[in-house]
């Protein structure tokens, strides 16, 4: 059978915001690296358009690392208790991504903690996670190991090379920090242990100074630390402490220390005799893990850019004089599992996504978040606009249905215990004067929508199970909700009973109406897409949606000639509705698909996923 071609990804909106020092700037000043899930996302800096993937590993990246070059990449990543978790070395300069992959280490177990490259780019240092706590050397020509040792009878956190000789090397974590001496040709690594004197701290990050003269490390007291990089005897400490502890940290180019904090704090400390002295602190949006030089430098300033665990990019600029920053939001994305997506009806140039805390609306050709509305500690599991425009209509996992102002964010209104433990979905009526929702305990219901009040005109229980999603016919007169019982329902919405039931040995994850109404649509997690008779219920065609996982989501074209589908297998998949069979793929996700969506003017796929990535594709193939 021959391959279907390739969707076209036109951009992703996605960033990893919880890997430390994620944020990777190629010395060519233009290109980001960065991960996303099980991803490495490769974009040109400042534009929306992403340059490619590298794609191999089989879990989440937890560290990365780039050589001085910008030659060679390290990526390494997490896996399940007990399992290997693998390193890969790639070759950027490689002609094809093929040929990118040139080595994949094998010896850690669990998780990679950290990577560093050695300055000529003949070794790379590894450091496992809290199961594994070993230091492993790789000669990167090989790709094989040199030599290796226990990195310590605790969690270790980072390692650093020195710069001007890969002889040495420094790693830290909980309580201590050690400096290596590493004899190439006996393969030995030999640990010296740095006292710091009664101060016990965990050590979060390192690195050691162009000239190799001292090591600075920062703690998850807020403390920096100075320590002599050839004597490693400790020289001194910071007296002021960044709020929450240190997360990452860089030498600055005019010889001053930026750090990044837990608080959301980026900081500048000098030099100032034997101490530290905080000069600036400017304010971001979330814990700041990542932070990169951008080599944009005068006499006077310097720029950098900033990666949070709320998974936002900054661009900042530093000006030594009047010792001040300036910081302005690049990309901001989902630092959560995104759960639904959706277009305004007949409007293709924005769309909306929920997750856990907050609603987004995004402007779709320059991906830049128009619109954010904040709900702490509680997740939208649904969404939808109203027909006409006027709302956002929304479902909570306190079991209110909430309204928002499409362009102020303001609440409109609230529905209080819509439904019990959960509303799971949600449809607004052609009309927008009535809209239906689902809950977790299986129950479906209508609300009249007023000017002043919302009343629920019927509330009716058919399913045993969780409704998973709700659509209503363009007529008003009818609507459809499948659930994870193995049941679908259509409903009168005259008489608010059941007009018929479907049924299959799954859990139902989608339904839509053809364009025509003439036929639903429906899958789940027995991986099959289903064609139904919209008047007699029988099923009229069944196609494999994927061959291993749960097919989670459905969308189709307004013409009804093609429909989209995505799950488990984190494909999006084009479909010919009548050939039932795949016209295009589009490989990009590293996580589970929650949902796809078509724009109404059929220029563009959106879909979105549990990594928390967003991924804009070209309907045309």
């Amino acid at each position: 059978m021959e391959q279907a071609p390739a969707l076209k990804l036109k951009s992703v909106i996605g960033f990893q915001g919880s890997t430390a020092n994620g944020l990777v700037l190629h010395p060519d000043g233009e290109t980001l690296l960065y991960p996303l899930g099980s991803t490495v996302v490769i974009r040109r800096m400042g534009d929306v358009a992403t340059k490619g993937f590298l794609r191999g590993h089989t879990d989440k990246i937890s560290c990365i690392a780039l050589s001085k070059s910008g030659r060679f990449l390290a990526t390494g990543q997490v896996a399940y208790m007990g399992f290997p978790a693998d390193i890969i070395v790639w070759d950027l300069e490689a002609e094809t991504v093929e040929e990118m992959l040139v080595h994949r280490l094998t010896l850690h177990r669990v998780q990679v903690q950290s990577l560093a490259f050695s300055h000529d780019e003949k070794y790379l240092a590894s450091i496992g996670g809290q199961d594994d706590q070993n230091l492993v050397v790789w000669d990167i020509e090989i790709g094989k190991a040199v030599c290796g040792s226990p990195a310590s009878n605790d969690h270790v956190l980072s390692v650093a090379w020195y710069n001007t000789t890969s002889a040495k090397l420094v790693t830290s974590g909980n309580y201590h920090l050690r400096i290596w001496d590493f004899d190439k040709v006996a393969r030995k690594v030999r640990p010296t242990n740095v006292l710091l004197g009664k101060a016990k701290r965990v050590v979060t990050t390192v690195f050691v100074d162009d000239e190799d003269r001292n090591i600075y490390a920062g703690t998850s007291t807020g403390d920096v630390v100075a320590v002599g990089a050839q004597t490693g005897l400790f020289m001194f400490m910071s007296k002021q402490r960044v709020g929450k502890g240190i997360l990452c940290s860089r030498p600055a180019p005019n010889g001053d220390i930026i750090v990044g904090g837990g608080d959301g704090s980026v900081s500048i400390f000098t030099v100032a005799g034997e101490g530290f002295k905080m000069v600036s602190s400017i304010a971001v949006g979330g814990p700041v893990t990542s932070i990169v030089l951008t080599g944009e430098e005068t006499e006077t300033t310097f720029g950098f850019m900033v990666g949070t665990k709320l998974c936002n990019m900054y661009h900042g600029m530093f000006d030594a004089v009047s010792r001040k920053f300036s910081v302005e939001l690049r990309q901001s994305c989902h630092f959560d599992k995104i759960n639904d997506a959706v277009f305004p009806s007949g409007l293709s140039d924005v769309f909306a996504t929920c997750a856990f805390q907050d609603i987004r609306v995004w402007h779709k050709a320059s991906c830049r978040e128009l619109l954010r509305i904040s709900l702490p500690n509680l997740e939208c599991q649904c969404m939808a606009f109203l027909n006409n425009g006027s709302a956002i209509i929304s479902g909570w996992s306190d079991g209110r249905i909430r309204a928002f102002g499409p362009q102020s964010g303001k609440l409109l209104f609230t529905i209080n215990d819509a439904h019990l433990q959960g509303v799971t979905a949600i449809a607004s009526s052609s009309d927008s004067q009535r809209i239906v929702s689902g809950g977790k305990m299986g129950e479906v219901r209508v609300w009249r929508l007023g000017a002043e009040s919302q009343i629920m005109i019927a509330s009716m229980k058919e399913h045993k199970g969780q409704v998973n999603a709700v659509m209503v016919r363009s007529n008003d007169l009818e609507c459809v909700s499948a659930s994870s019982d193995g049941s679908c329902t259509i409903w009168d919405l005259e008489r608010f009973t059941r007009s018929n039931s479907v049924f299959a040995s799954t859990f139902f994850k989608a339904i839509l109406y053809h364009p025509d109404e003439n036929q639903l649509l429906t899958t789940g997690t027995d991986r099959k897409i289903t064609f139904w008779d919209a008047f007699d219920g029988n099923a009229i065609r069944i196609i494999d949606g994927s061959m291993d996982n749960e097919v989670n989501s459905l969308a189709i074209s307004a013409d009804g000639d093609n429909f989209v589908s995505g799950g488990g297998d984190k494909v999006v998949k084009l479909w010919g509705y009548d050939s039932g069979e795949v016209a295009a793929v589009g490989m990009g996700h590293s996580g589970v698909i929650t949902k796809v969506i078509i724009s109404p003017d059929q220029s563009s796929i959106v879909s979105v996923g549990s990594e928390g990535a967003i991924y804009i594709w070209d309907y045309a193939f």
